[in-house]
């Protein structure tokens, strides 16, 4: 297959001037954001007790350990402005991402002992779930970095319970173990209680030698007798309690590596527990990425630099979706799917760090004249039209069958409506959609460009394929809701305007209702809004887009449930004819 994969035919052309220049207002708005987006991440990083202080104590913070753990210039962090509770501390107390372990790819996560000395509180089990699923997807290693002091007592009703509440994660390391998936745990300082099975549920426990994990921690243990209330008497005997096990804490190294041996190795440095997760690390089954390579990596032909005169802050201007595909993938080539059909969409494969991927994406701007074909009004890109929805049916099929992971970018207004849409069976061509990704099993990442609305967000890759999409990306341009502020406007008082000035009423404050409810959609739909309630796992700078594309396409070819025999594949057979 070779001949196939190694020179692909080209995609793109280099920018000229006059665009560069009529895109200037529009790229310092797309950089605005992105600062603004930075700062955010910046403020969360800082939270909690200063790095100096910590260190001072003899410990490293969490994003120390991540500096040091982490093969240079691999990190990809995710989940970073997460915060769905509105948390007083600004963050769900764990930092997490992709990145390289001594050369292979995993999902790394740990606790923020700046804060709370790693509690839990409210929004963090839902992070870690996206985490545990992130791992599945992948079929990489988890790798836990643990200093977690346990519950935040005063919140434990937002958190503790329910199905997808704290103890959730342990459930969920489970599943991945009988999947063998390893999870690796770097364990620092105190943590008891829901922090002790944040220890013990991983595969292999490195431990530093002042950490500790136990059922209950000091000051439960202290408190397990209670009598009814509180006096002077029962105090006196708590603080003698306290400071007895506060010296012996319970589940200390002596315990669980000299007794129950659940410690697989203790470290008297704090970095030695990472050179430790190292070395498991090197011993996990991995696939050298030359195993599934097409051909040699190679940097597109294009700066990706140009991303910001090819994608319009404005929403309403239109661009060409090939060009941005041209400044993302190896060598800027492709082979398209099905290019004479379904014009609204693009599909087609592409080399990202020279591994094959299927790309999706939304095309934009007036379509062909007669298209869609079975409507008379003409076709405008972003909204999925009848053939749009077949093609990306089949390719996606296709690409379950050969096994390729696949890269949705989404700016869409959604699927087109009315009878006409309905008798050209488009309601029915969105759930076979659905179907086809639910069938395919191949792990899939999703960037919502620009506009992510209507049921074209779910339909095309979006968060709510659970099983499929690994994590979703939003950039400086990135919209998210059911559909545009001002239609919702129109849909919601469409049938009051009409009752009032039927009735002579004023529509002035009609109109200022409307304009208002048009104002919290654009509000709620920002991507710092999104990256906070996890419509996006991340919001990235679109000059580190590669990057993240080059971490999916690493991570997915790692260690792979399953594959397809380049030369036993059909898709690229069909492409070519």
């Amino acid at each position: 297959m070779r001949p196939y994969f190694q020179k692909m035919p080209g995609l793109g052309k280099p920018l000229k001037e006059n665009r560069i220049a009529r895109m200037r207002e529009s790229r310092a708005a797309i950089e605005a954001v992105e600062a603004e987006i930075a700062a955010a991440k910046k403020a969360v990083e800082e939270v909690g007790i200063p790095a100096a202080k910590i260190n001072e104590r003899g410990s490293l913070t969490v994003w120390q350990r991540l500096e040091r753990l982490v093969d240079a210039g691999t990190w990809h962090p995710l989940h970073s402005l997460y915060n769905p509770n509105d948390n007083e501390e600004g963050t769900t107390n764990v930092v997490d991402g992709l990145g390289k372990i001594c050369g292979r790819w995993a999902v790394i996560i740990g606790f923020d002992n700046k804060v709370l000395a790693g509690a839990w509180i409210p929004g963090q089990a839902e992070n870690i779930l996206r985490v545990t699923n992130l791992a599945r997807r992948l079929h990489i290693p988890l790798v836990w970095l643990v200093n977690c002091s346990g519950v935040k007592l005063p919140d434990q009703e937002k958190f503790y319970a329910d199905r997808r509440g704290s103890g959730t994660t342990f459930f969920r390391h489970a599943e991945l173990e009988q999947e063998g998936i390893a999870v690796l745990a770097g364990i620092y300082g105190t943590n008891p209680a829901g922090g002790g099975y944040q220890s013990i549920s991983p595969t292999i426990l490195l431990a530093h030698k002042d950490a500790n994990i136990a059922v209950g921690g000091a000051g439960i243990v202290s408190g397990m007798s209670p009598r009814g209330g509180f006096d002077v008497e029962g105090l006196e005997e708590l603080i003698a309690k306290t400071r007895d096990i506060k010296e012996r804490p319970p589940g200390r190294v002596d315990i669980h590596y000299d007794e129950t041996g659940f410690f697989a190795r203790v470290y008297d440095e704090e970095t030695g527990v990472l050179d430790g997760i190292k070395e498991y690390m090197r011993a996990l089954p991995a696939y050298d990425p030359m195993f599934f390579r097409v051909a040699e990596p190679a940097e597109p032909q294009f700066p990706a630099v140009d991303l910001y005169h090819l994608l319009p802050f404005n929403q309403k201007s239109d661009y060409s979706f090939d060009e941005i595909l041209a400044r993302l993938v190896d060598g800027s080539e492709h082979m398209e799917f099905r290019p004479d059909y379904g014009p609204e969409v693009y599909t087609g494969l592409v080399k990202i760090d020279g591994m094959l991927v299927g790309a999706i994406g939304n095309r934009q701007g007036l379509l062909p004249k007669g298209y869609p074909e079975y409507a008379d009004y003409p076709g405008i890109g972003g909204k999925l039209y009848r053939q749009g929805l077949i093609k990306m049916n089949e390719f996606v099929t296709h690409c379950g069958r050969d096994r390729i992971p696949l890269v949705w970018f989404q700016d869409t207004s959604g699927i087109d409506v009315g009878d006409i849409a309905e008798k050209a069976e488009l309601l029915g061509l969105g759930q076979a959609l659905i179907y086809s990704i639910q069938s395919t099993d191949v792990p899939m990442m999703l960037v919502v460009l620009r506009k992510g609305s209507a049921a074209a967000h779910y339909i095309m890759g979006g968060p709510t394929a659970n099983r499929h999409n690994a994590f979703t990306l939003g950039t400086a341009t990135t919209e998210i809701y059911v559909m545009h502020g001002e239609t919702a406007a129109v849909a919601s008082y469409a049938r009051r305007a009409v009752k009032d000035k039927d009735s002579g009423k004023p529509l002035e404050p009609l109109a200022q209702k409307m304009n208002e409810m048009a104002q919290k959609y654009y509000d709620t739909s920002r991507p710092a809004y999104c990256a906070r309630h996890g419509f996006v796992d991340e919001v990235v700078r679109l000059k580190e887009l590669r990057g993240y594309l080059k971490a999916f396409a690493g991570a997915v070819y790692q260690n792979p449930k399953s594959i397809c025999p380049r030369h036993q594949m059909l898709l690229p057979r069909i492409i070519k004819g």
